[in-house]
């Protein structure tokens, strides 16, 4: 699971990345790099982003988890 996790945390970021671009730029790289006949390309690393999207999803639960376990100060009283 740990290598699953790092593939969409990467295609996360990678399309966040891209969506910045697009949009403070207007610029697509992703669709710039495999324009013309790779086009097909591109559409294949838009529908894995936003299947990483999806798995990230479950790195909420980690979160909250990870929350759950900080350890508290006591208060001296």
């Amino acid at each position: 699971m740990k290598t699953g996790n790092y593939i969409a945390l990467t295609l996360v970021i990678i399309g966040a990345l891209n969506w910045g671009l697009i949009g403070f730029f207007g610029f697509d790289l992703v669709t710039t790099i495999f324009s013309g006949s790779m086009f097909w390309l591109a559409r294949i690393i838009f529908a894995l982003v936003g299947l990483a999207g999806l798995w990230a999803l479950r790195f909420y639960s980690a979160v909250s988890h990870e929350a759950d376990m900080t350890p508290v100060p006591h208060r001296q009283q």
